[in-house]
């Protein structure tokens, strides 16, 4: 039995455990469903991206930090106090204006937990595993991201070994923000290669 396979029935049987926790929960009437549901989206959205979103931050600002990151993501993600078992080998993918990266788990859902919090749905979905290999530009365009036709896309494949966060470009007029508020700018869906990330309409 592979390693992966090992690792999805894993997963699969931790998601299953999950259900009935929360099910008897929701049955004894000590949560509702629809708080789960917002702790939910505030992990995968908010809580568990801000990690990440500093890691990008600081990438920005620091040119040492960022030429560490790209060589060794796992040492310079964990020099920031960012570990855990579904972080152990991360590799940092630099988006720039030739190269767009975009990150994806064909096999099942394996993903950076420690920089990302907990990944989406779509992300664990199979059509977004199978397609977004065979037709990226099509994907990404679905998610509303529209690339130039001579800009290279690549798509990494997480697996149980290693993990792959993108690193996204910088905007425009985004000079003046210390790391704080340039964190603030980072979404999740760029880290993951969906999406880029926008400058405040107040800059």
């Amino acid at each position: 039995m592979s390693h992966d396979h090992d690792h999805d029935h894993h997963e699969s049987a931790a998601a299953l455990r999950t259900r009935a926790i929360e099910s008897l929960l929701v049955e004894k009437g000590l949560v509702s469903s629809d708080t789960i549901d917002a702790v939910v989206r505030a992990y995968e959205e908010d809580i568990g991206p801000l990690n990440g979103a500093r890691v990008v931050a600081r990438a920005w600002t620091d040119p040492a930090y960022k030429k560490q990151l790209l060589a060794d993501g796992t040492a310079a993600i964990a020099a920031l106090g960012y570990t855990g078992r579904e972080g152990g080998q991360m590799v940092v993918l630099e988006n720039t204006p030739e190269v767009h990266n975009v990150v994806v788990c064909t096999l099942c859902s394996c993903y950076p937990w420690p920089v990302l919090g907990l990944p989406p749905a779509w992300y664990k979905s199979y059509a977004y595993r199978s397609r977004v290999v065979r037709e990226p530009r099509v994907v990404l365009r679905e998610f509303g991201l529209e690339l130039p036709a001579e800009m290279e896309v690549r798509v990494w494949d997480s697996n149980s070994e290693v993990r792959y966060m993108v690193l996204p470009e910088r905007p425009a007029r985004t000079e003046g923000l210390d790391e704080n508020a340039l964190a603030a700018l980072v979404t999740r869906d760029a880290m993951i290669g969906v999406a880029k990330v926008q400058a405040s309409a107040d800059e």
